[in-house]
């Protein structure tokens, strides 16, 4: 929470909280609200992907996923972000 990302990846599986739970927290939280979060995950089941969603992601990574795809999309993000705030204007 300190240091308020702008973008996170969550696995579905941890020890302690799962991805949903943890998705559901930063985007209750009226400072964090606005971070962009991707499931990175190897849960692929249509329901799976449907409840992340449901939670709060942004998007919805399966595994096995290629590091050029998500370098992809995190520059989308950030392109988009600058648009959004008119940064290249």
């Amino acid at each position: 929470r300190a240091q308020r990302p702008g973008l996170v990846f969550l696995d579905l599986m941890m020890p302690m909280k799962n991805g949903y739970e943890v998705c559901s927290e930063i985007k209750a939280d009226p400072e964090l609200k606005d971070t962009y979060v991707i499931m990175l995950t190897a849960k692929g089941q249509q329901a799976d992907r449907e409840k992340g969603m449901r939670c709060g992601a942004d998007d919805y990574i399966t595994k096995p996923f290629s590091p050029q795809e998500i370098l992809a999309r995190v520059q989308e993000i950030e392109r988009e972000r600058a648009r959004r705030i008119g940064v290249g204007s």
